[in-house]
């Protein structure tokens, strides 16, 4: 699903430049569910920000779909995030002054989809993520854990293959990021999405099967986990996130 090859970003500040990826190679599968870590300033963001066409690269190849996001026009970029990517954030980046349920219609509202095709979608997404209830609620009526899931239903809203999530949990307790990563998991599972999710949290990555370890701009582990080998990966990645 998606393939990267030397991977290079360099931002240029003035006189000077900062290389945040150093050439990053990259294969996800269809169905997989993926966590980057690593320190701040390693590159995972503006990682993330290129799996999901926000930026380009300055070098190397990319390639999700077997389309090269760096080779279409903004207009064209855009059109293919909204078709096949969803994204979550750490801060929800919810509409204030729209309902739960205009916020879930949104993507669609821009994509011109059929009101009663909308109707139908949001029902079926507030019942997904248990909202029922909240529908015409305002995001400042929320708690933080039910706006988080008002922003996972719309990043589901187009039925993407691939979501893209940057600290989920990062605003959120332990109890509610809890409750967050049961229902990504439980989307994942059932939905057979993409997930690649950034998070410094170990818990957090506890929850993925293959955990991406960045430092200074590349990958310095790539660990699959298997079943029943949770708490040995995880003191594994603590001990190289330490090193």
């Amino acid at each position: 699903m998606i393939h990267a090859a030397k991977l290079k970003k360099v931002y240029q500040m003035g006189e000077e430049s900062f290389t945040a990826l150093k050439g990053i190679d990259l294969t996800i599968n269809r169905g997989e569910f993926v966590s980057i870590m690593g320190p701040s300033g390693s590159g995972k963001s503006t990682l993330l920000h290129l799996l999901g066409g926000l930026d380009i690269p300055t070098d190397g190849t990319l390639k999700i779909e077997d389309v090269s996001l760096a080779s279409l026009s903004e207009k064209d970029r855009t059109f293919f995030r909204r078709r096949k990517l969803g994204f979550i954030f750490q801060n929800y980046q919810l509409l204030p002054t729209m309902t739960v349920e205009e916020n879930i219609a949104f993507p669609m509202a821009a994509d011109r989809v059929p009101k009663t095709e909308q109707k139908s979608r949001v029902s079926e997404l507030i019942k997904a993520v248990d909202l029922e209830g909240k529908e015409n609620f305002f995001p400042s009526q929320l708690s933080g854990g039910q706006q988080q899931r008002v922003s996972i239903a719309r990043a589901l809203a187009m039925k993407p293959g691939l979501i893209l999530a940057d600290e989920p949990t990062g605003n959120l307790d332990r109890k509610r990021g809890k409750e967050i990563l049961q229902l990504l998991s439980q989307l994942h599972r059932e939905e057979g999405l993409t997930i690649i999710m950034v998070t410094h949290d170990l818990y957090a990555a506890g929850y993925s099967e293959r955990v991406l370890l960045l430092k200074d701009g590349e990958i310095k582990s790539d660990i699959s986990k298997k079943e029943g080998e949770n708490s040995r990966v995880m003191e594994d990645l603590l001990a190289k996130l330490n090193a």
